[in-house]
């Protein structure tokens, strides 16, 4: 017999044999009668104990079985308003798989939660809630979404290296390595790849991806290892049309996932409102002027940081009843570091770039690429990097480069903003930061 989940069990006829398994989430005896609560993926399932039918020492030895260890059960299904599913297994046999240690390190049903450094350290425990385990659910929807959006409008997936001789932001944010004996980093971005194959001809292309940042944080919006969602695309013409392809990627995405992850955005209480397009564009020197009436006192030079992001987002909210908007027109000075960014022509001290805020936090960062050679050129020495460095990089633009733009989102920070979580953590299965490396 094969083994069914709670939920096809659902659909059995009164007093069908089935063979279901999962973990012992908890046992209640009363008298001579005891109720194992058994868990699933698709939901939790109980099976009835009766001492008089069992004999007193099986019975006694099945009521000691440890929560949370892995049951199989084989019986008979009796229908029963009693549960949530509507029905309890009376079991021919009960098989332990595997019995677990007590004390268990982490509860799985308690109330109280228990705090983030412990559940991290056991998070094949906390996974197994399903508050935790819905998430990932969502999150994979999400992420059909996405690639749903780009199958329509003719993108290439591509997979680009993640071990790299350069960096796309340079300084102290790469991780080194030794890549047999040379020196090597872990991929930020794969910006630099996106741009080359603009020059293959490839014209538009997507991936989503590891990249990495060594930046020593302790915020609740960053992690060294993040799943990133980079898009370009090839004969643009500005970076309006960047701006659009991004607005129409969200509300598709968000869109498809209210259809498909309806139950489980359900289940976690996550009331999910598709935006309305376009979206609003405020340029950088109008949101300063914003943050300015608000009479902040900066600590340094004046500049749209975390807490200023949340300021805006809320006078947004207020003004406009949007969570999403558009900061444009990106200073020179802001985005020094991203030298590959298209800046005005009639005005250098601007560039094309843009940042997509949702809910007062930066989701994505973008816009139309510097596509000509020795203006390219000019822009890497005006900041010191060495060309040489960057010799594969810059081959293709002496080719035949086109207009080009596109952005990289942060899919764990549109989970966090979407599913309303306290921490970006909880929308990945093993985070990596500063003081975490396993599990």
């Amino acid at each position: 017999m094969n083994r069914i989940h709670a939920k096809d069990a659902v659909e059995l006829e009164e007093g069908s044999k089935c063979k279901l398994g999962g973990w012992l989430q908890e046992t209640k005896k009363l008298g001579g009668i005891a109720f194992l609560k058994v868990r699933d993926r698709t939901g939790v399932f109980q099976v009835v104990l009766s001492e008089e039918e069992m004999g007193e020492e099986n019975f006694e030895e099945a009521i000691e079985i440890p929560r949370e260890s892995v049951l199989i059960i084989e019986g008979e299904k009796k229908t029963t308003d009693q549960t949530e599913l509507g029905f309890e297994i009376v079991p021919i046999s009960i098989k332990v798989e595997s019995e677990a240690e007590k004390p268990l390190p982490l509860g799985v049903i308690d109330k109280v939660d228990s705090e983030m450094g412990t559940r991290f350290d056991n998070r094949f425990l906390d996974l197994r809630k399903e508050e935790k385990r819905l998430i990932f659910e969502i999150r994979g929807i999400l992420l059909d979404g996405l690639r749903d959006f780009f199958n329509k409008e003719n993108f290439i997936e591509v997979n680009t290296p993640k071990i790299v001789a350069a960096g796309a932001e340079g300084g102290a944010t790469l991780f080194e390595l030794n890549y047999y004996d040379e020196e090597a980093y872990l991929a930020q971005s794969p910006q630099l790849y996106k741009q080359m194959l603009m020059a293959s001809g490839f014209e538009r292309v997507y991936e989503i991806a590891p990249a990495y940042r060594a930046e020593d944080f302790a915020t609740v919006r960053h992690t060294s290892e993040f799943l990133s969602l980079d898009f370009e695309m090839s004969f643009i013409e500005g970076s309006s049309d960047i701006m659009d392809m991004t607005s129409y990627l969200i509300r598709h995405t968000l869109s498809y996932l209210k259809e498909h992850g309806k139950k489980e955005l359900e289940k976690l209480g996550v009331e999910l409102e598709i935006p309305e397009l376009p979206f609003k564009k405020v340029p950088y020197r109008e949101c300063m002027a914003i943050l300015e009436e608000m009479e902040i006192e900066w600590e340094e030079e004046p500049e749209i940081g975390t807490e200023e992001e949340k300021m805006l987002g809320e006078y947004i909210k207020e003004e406009f009843d949007t969570d999403f908007f558009f900061i444009t027109e990106f200073p020179t000075r802001v985005k020094k570091g991203t030298f590959y960014a298209m800046r005005k022509d009639y005005d250098p001290s601007l560039t094309t770039y843009f940042d997509l805020e949702y809910k007062g936090q930066e989701l994505v960062s973008g816009g139309q690429r510097e596509h000509r050679y020795d203006v390219l050129v000019d822009q890497m020495e005006e900041i010191g990097i060495e060309l040489e460095n960057f010799s594969s990089y810059l081959e293709p633009f002496k080719y035949g480069m086109p207009t080009h733009g596109g952005i990289g989102l942060g899919v764990d920070r549109l989970i966090q903003q979407l599913l309303n979580l306290d921490n970006v953590r909880e929308g990945i299965l093993f985070p990596r930061d500063p003081k975490r490396l396993e599990p």
